[in-house]
């Protein structure tokens, strides 16, 4: 049995939508989907395409309406949602939803972004320790995790085209790389893609500032982060750019498992 995990940023779900994401995900039927940045709140949604037959849906939205907020559709009904981390922070914002199916956990995460500045440079900073903490504790928890989301940092140079220019921008900072060093060294999770994809140029956003999407001038910054025993299910990873609903591209996984690990 294979189940499919797709993770997507739409960087506004409305946007995605009018740009024909839902027929997409139609033909595709993932088994479960993680969405970042659904930039609504679910009762902006209700009444709308949003809801798929065949899906149970959760949202984690953020207070400020048109900001971040995350999202979970499943065919199977979870045994349980867990909304946030308890960091009121980071809670507000609308960042983690967690579905839980048997001894399998399904996480859709959005990490902050320090792009815009040096103070949500500091709200990611501060984030991260605590982060890694929280995340040492859940890989020995005695529980699968697949996190999906933007976690707003490429690894190594390998994960961003332009990697020599961008060493002292956010999300491919000296230190950003090293807590990631960190996930997959002694917290003990896996960059499931790089498991079963070791191809070069492989990247899920680009600008649209140029012609970065045409030329490929991307960043790989969107994981399925994994515990080691789900992980080492992972058959296939791809990236879908055949259409292009936002800035980033979906990344979708299969792992030959059910979706409650029996």
């Amino acid at each position: 049995m294979t189940i499919r995990i797709m993770t997507a940023n739409l960087n506004g779900i409305r946007s995605a939508q009018r740009k024909g994401f839902f027929e997409w995900l139609e033909a595709e039927q993932p088994d479960v989907l993680c969405i970042q940045e659904t930039k609504a709140q679910q009762a902006q949604l209700e009444g709308g395409p949003y809801f798929p037959e065949g899906y149970h849906t959760a949202f984690a939205d953020a207070e400020k309406k048109g900001y971040s907020g995350v999202a979970v559709y499943s065919r199977q009904a979870p045994d349980h949602y867990g909304y946030g981390l308890g960091m009121p922070e980071i809670d507000r914002e609308g960042r983690w939803l967690e579905a839980r199916f048997g001894q399998l956990s399904v996480v859709s995460f959005y990490m902050p972004s320090g792009s815009s500045g040096e103070h949500r440079q500091g709200v990611k900073d501060a984030f991260m320790e605590p982060l890694l903490e929280r995340l040492k504790a859940m890989a020995n928890d005695g529980r699968e995790y697949i996190i999906c989301g933007d976690w707003n940092i490429a690894h190594t140079w390998r994960d961003l085209k332009n990697w020599r220019s961008n060493q002292k921008n956010s999300g491919f900072l000296p230190h950003e790389r090293e807590w990631m060093d960190r996930l997959f060294g002694e917290a003990g999770f896996v960059d499931v893609f790089r498991e079963v994809n070791d191809a070069p140029d492989e990247y899920t956003w680009w600008s649209f500032r140029g012609q970065a999407w045409v030329n490929n001038t991307g960043w790989r910054i969107d994981y399925q982060v994994a515990t080691p025993g789900i992980a080492a299910r992972a058959v296939d990873a791809h990236i879908h750019r055949a259409d292009r609903f936002s800035d980033h591209a979906p990344l979708t996984i299969d792992y030959d498992a059910s979706m409650d690990l029996r």
